[in-house]
């Protein structure tokens, strides 16, 4: 592996920016704040940040809601603090990775603005997907698709005509069938990639591209659906991958959610992106049947493109480790997302430290997110300040996606914790994190920011220049065993303790000092079985 490879192995940081530190007291995270903490990203050890859209934004959907791809959120800070913060953390050996939203954009988008100003059937709206409706009046949708965030997929303007949103109604899709589309985002990553950046994370990757023809969905082969997965993105990426061809050790990866690895892995072939996000093991329960087939499939059909596996635990949209691990159905799925879900914070947090292990171990590159080195749990947020739509959009059966993007605690034993100057934060903290802050983990050597930075010292070091994988035997299968070179990672999510064979401990995720390892702990050993 070359250094224009270091997507490979990388180990990537994701930072949510309103919730990662502020630097002028107004309660939002801000690149002023990133720039602040660079040392403390470098001491944790991470190879690469990914920032969540940074850009121009109403902030209906998080920041997902673009309105210009090229410019940054003046809430958030300038050009010029992205351009010196991009440069500064390069100075320390850290990449930037930027998101880019091909799917769609704000609704207040010059483009749309213009669209929503135009007649129907002119130029302005041929970028988006502008359609009379059914019925004798046209007063139903053009078609019954679900949005991905519950609810129709269609709005209706004043004059008559319908737009899509596979989203909310707020971010309008883009028509990719235009030439004016592929045009702006080559400019976007040209842009970005001449600033120095050096990967784009592509959200909603499977989306953009739609059947002009606008059938239901109802019965279709792989490859064909009316919205999701349509053989025509692979055009898109190839193109995307030319030009990032361009420019050296730049690399894109794709959010691909799609229900088996060998749909998702097509998205890789070699001429496409570089690498994807690989979600099937962070929704698995703890079980180490489910866990090891998800481990064996995803690697499975990565070989087969020669594309290196991403492992993955949580994200901005995904209910935090120790709060999943902590419940009774331990897996994940947008479907069942409930308030008032009970969890148990000592066995989450102890799940979520193994978990931790487990995923540091395995070959591919790894996805930290902001937070969970800190064993930080999901917030159950007052419903006056939900802000996210997939709330609004289920009628208030979802909890939102907001609890896992509350700010971090850097400092102190009340709120703010140190995010920022100010008093209050753009969401609301919890009372309870003093010792969950930054700066009490660091003085405490069981903390789990201090495991996560010793997994990744011992993972840079002994870990990232072998491809080699073994499954062990241990005679008990509620025990995964593997060996990476002269680590075994032994993981217990059985419910009884495992003798430990012979062997030098290099880092346990609980104590196993009596010779055992106990359920739901993790441990690194240099030997063999």
């Amino acid at each position: 592996m070359t250094d224009r490879e270091w997507w490979r192995t990388a180990v990537v940081y994701q930072i949510y920016v309103r919730s990662f530190s502020d630097s002028d007291g107004d309660g939002i995270g801000d690149l002023e704040g990133v720039r602040a903490r660079l040392d403390h990203l470098a001491a944790l050890g991470v190879d690469a940040l990914w920032f969540t859209p940074w850009y121009p934004s109403p902030l209906l959907d998080g920041g997902y809601d673009i309105s210009d791809h090229r410019a940054i959120d003046p809430r958030l800070g300038t050009l010029g603090d992205a351009e010196a913060l991009i440069a500064e953390a390069s100075e320390r050996g850290i990449r930037t990775i930027i998101d880019v939203v091909p799917n769609h954009v704000s609704e207040q988008h010059p483009w749309f603005q213009e669209a929503l100003a135009s007649p129907p059937g002119s130029a302005a709206r041929q970028r988006f997907w502008f359609r009379k409706g059914r019925g004798p009046g046209g007063e139903l949708p053009p078609t019954e698709w679900v949005s991905q965030f519950g609810g129709e997929t269609w709005t209706r303007v004043p004059d008559g005509e319908w737009y899509l949103h596979l989203f909310d109604a707020s971010q309008p899709d883009l028509n990719w069938g235009h030439p004016d589309v592929w045009a702006d985002f080559d400019q976007t990553l040209r842009f970005w990639f001449d600033r120095g950046v050096a990967g784009v994370r592509v959200d909603s990757a499977v989306l953009p591209m739609k059947d002009p023809a606008l059938p239901e969905v109802g019965d279709h082969t792989p490859g064909s659906h009316p919205f999701e997965d349509r053989e025509e993105n692979h055009e898109l990426y190839r193109h995307w991958r030319r030009i990032a061809d361009e420019y050296e050790g730049r690399m894109l990866v794709g959010e691909v959610w799609l229900p088996t690895p060998e749909r998702s892995v097509r998205y890789l072939r070699a001429d496409e992106m570089h690498t994807a996000f690989n979600f099937d093991l962070m929704t698995q329960p703890w079980d180490a049947s489910a866990m090891r087939a998800s481990i064996d499939a995803t690697r499975a059909a990565h070989d087969i493109v020669g594309a290196p596996a991403t492992w993955v635990l949580s994200n901005h949209d995904v209910t935090r480790p120790v709060t999943r691990y902590g419940r009774e159905e331990s897996g994940f799925s947008f479907t069942t997302k409930r308030f008032g879900v009970p969890s148990d914070p000592v066995r989450g947090r102890r799940r979520a430290r193994a978990a931790a292990l487990l995923v540091a171990a395995l070959p591919g590159s790894l996805y930290v997110y902001q937070g969970d080195e800190l064993g930080l749990e999901e917030v159950d947020l007052p419903r006056e300040a939900i802000t996210d739509p997939m709330h609004f959009r289920t009628g208030g059966v979802d909890p939102g996606r907001e609890g896992c993007r509350v700010p971090l605690p850097w400092s102190g034993d009340r709120p703010p914790y140190g995010f920022g100057p100010g008093r209050e934060t753009w969401l609301p903290q919890p009372d309870g994190w003093a010792d969950r802050t930054v700066e009490a983990q660091r003085a405490d050597p069981g903390s789990m920011l201090s495991l996560y930075v010793a997994a990744l010292r011992i993972r840079r070091r002994e870990l990232v220049a072998t491809d080699e994988f073994r499954w062990l035997s241990t005679g008990d299968r509620s025990v995964l065993a593997f060996s990476r070179g002269r680590i075994t990672c032994l993981v217990n999510l059985g419910d009884e303790p495992a003798p430990l064979p012979p062997g030098s401990v290099v880092l346990a995720s609980g104590s196993v000092e009596d010779g055992d390892l106990h359920p739901d702990d993790a441990v690194w050993l240099t030997t063999g079985l």
